[in-house]
């Protein structure tokens, strides 16, 4: 006769495996929603999590970057959206004697984006236009209608965080704002430098003699840092808190913001679409 106690003890084991595992489960969730930089390598997406792979959890619904499954779309077409004539109602605005007015393109910005296909495909028809819409507030804002390519006397700013010692700074070499978005800091030019497949931290201008490239890096950043926000519908404001929030949020420069907010409000427009709440950060 097989003893009531020898019956108990394995299912009790059983029961303590499946809470261990559990709470492993748990606690990979958890982290995996803490992490916000992917930094992935080219071929390889970056999950909704933040983590890098090719397998369907890593390229399907809510996929940041990278070689999406097309199912995690909703069928928006962006180019369809950003016209020829949308970038040349931003472009044309740009002195000719700018350096930007000969290098960025739309068909650069269109070849970028298929490695980031869901940018602007992301929730509903209105969410992807408000994205775009964001986007380009930010690119316009910062670059002065595509007129600048490098940040003004970036070369005399220090944006190298000497504590990053995964993209540890080289020497003599700026980390300045550059292309659409202005990437700035080592340790962004290194992530998006290993996602796209150049090296950031030793070749920086790439991001400026590169059209495509450029216009990859700011959509990198954006993918990473403003993407998740602008989709689940926290609001402009809240990307200008991602990109430069130190800077215009909360009061320290208002006028600063309110021109990110007036481009983006401008854009929405444009594309029949309303802006939403929460403009401001």
């Amino acid at each position: 006769m097989i003893s009531i106690q020898k019956m108990v003890i394995p299912t009790i084991k059983k029961s303590l495996l499946a809470i261990t595992l559990a709470g492993i489960l748990a606690r990979l969730m958890l982290e995996s929603t803490m992490a916000q930089n992917c930094g992935c390598a080219s071929g390889f997406c970056c999950s909704k999590y933040g983590y890098c792979g090719t397998s369907l959890i890593y390229c399907g619904t809510g996929c940041q970057s990278g070689p999406c499954s097309s199912s995690a779309n909703n069928g928006v077409v962006v180019s369809n959206i950003v016209t020829q004539a949308f970038f040349d109602g931003i472009i044309s605005q740009a002195a000719s004697s700018c350096a930007g007015k000969s290098f960025y393109t739309r068909d650069a910005f269109l070849q970028a984006l298929e490695s980031y296909t869901s940018f602007g495909t992301t929730g509903t028809t209105d969410d992807s236009k408000r994205e775009i819409a964001a986007f380009f507030a930010h690119v316009t804002h910062g670059t002065d209608h595509f007129c600048y390519i490098e940040e003004i006397n970036g070369s005399s700013m220090n944006y190298c965080d000497a504590t990053n010692t995964q993209y540890p700074c080289v020497a003599g070499k700026g980390y300045y704002g550059r292309g659409p978005l202005q990437l700035a800091w080592n340790y962004n030019y290194g992530a998006a430098g290993k996602s796209i497949g150049f090296d950031g931290l030793q070749y920086p201008e790439t991001v400026a003699n590169d059209v495509v490239i450029s216009f990859k890096a700011s959509l990198w950043f954006w993918m990473n840092y403003c993407h998740s926000i602008i989709t689940s519908g926290k609001g402009f404001g809240a990307t200008i808190q991602a990109i430069n929030g130190a800077n215009e949020c909360n009061g320290k420069n208002t006028p600063q913001m309110q021109n990110r907010v007036k481009y983006y409000k401008d854009y929405c427009t444009q594309f029949n679409v309303s802006p939403g709440d929460q403009l401001n950060c």
